[in-house]
């Protein structure tokens, strides 16, 4: 059971308490390797028992830490490429989430990102196979960090995905999205994954600018709703409204 407590602890990066969170992303790979085992092999009733007895003691030992603050807007790392100082929470590129595969993106020219993912058992949906609604969330957050380089950066308003061929597991994916161009508030653009020379799915997305008003309100609720205190950002997006 979650618990509101009423101290916070600061959100550490790679600047403040390093030892800190390399041990968190230490301890990440350790258990987004357990999952992916967990999933994939046929493991006996008493290790499962003895596995299932210390997880349990280890979730309940965390209950009493405080939560992260959350930095609300878009750092400035977003648009240098360098995803993993602001989104080590992220489901999909989180290096400190254990649910996370996770996916290594950079920019890639003067408008583009190219990253590269490895899916394992825990995302399987056709046999031997990424699923589907994985293979969508991938683009979600490939082309959600391409439009921040329109320097205005928004949420996703559509997202369109065409299923060329399915996406293997265990294999070398490359990812590629291009920001195509902006129209008022309305930032469009386009991806693909591949397997090796393989187009296994490609998306257009087109995104909603926001003002930095509306996303600390997003952080706010997201505050009052599971715990957390809103942090003021260096720097905001460059539309500074």
């Amino acid at each position: 059971m979650s618990t509101q407590h009423p101290r916070f602890a600061p959100d550490p990066t790679r600047k403040k308490e390093l030892p800190k969170w390399e041990q968190k992303r230490r301890l990440t790979r350790a258990l987004r390797l357990a999952i992916e085992r967990l999933v994939a092999n046929d493991v006996p009733e008493d290790d499962l028992r003895r596995a299932a007895d210390a997880a349990e003691r280890f979730a309940e030992s965390l209950e009493p830490y405080p939560r992260l603050r959350y930095a609300i807007g878009f750092g400035e790392t977003s648009y240098a490429g360098d995803v993993s100082a602001f989104f080590d929470q992220s489901p999909l590129v989180g290096l400190a989430n254990p649910m996370a595969p996770p996916i290594e993106m950079a920019a890639h020219g003067e408008r583009g990102v190219r990253g590269h993912v490895r899916f394992g058992a825990q995302y399987e949906g056709v046999p031997g196979h990424v699923h589907g609604g994985y293979v969508a969330a991938t683009f979600d957050e490939l082309l959600g960090l391409v439009q921040a380089r329109s320097g205005a950066p928004g949420m996703t308003g559509t997202l369109t995905v065409r299923f060329r061929r399915p996406t293997p597991l265990y294999t070398d994916l490359t990812l590629d999205a291009q920001w195509l161009r902006s129209e008022g508030r309305k930032i469009f653009t386009r991806g693909t994954i591949h397997a090796g020379d393989t187009l296994t799915a490609e998306a257009e997305g087109l995104f909603i600018s926001i003002g930095n008003e509306r996303r600390r309100e997003f952080a706010e609720l997201r505050a009052r709703r599971v715990g957390g205190e809103t942090v003021e950002p260096e720097r905001w997006g460059s539309d500074g409204s």
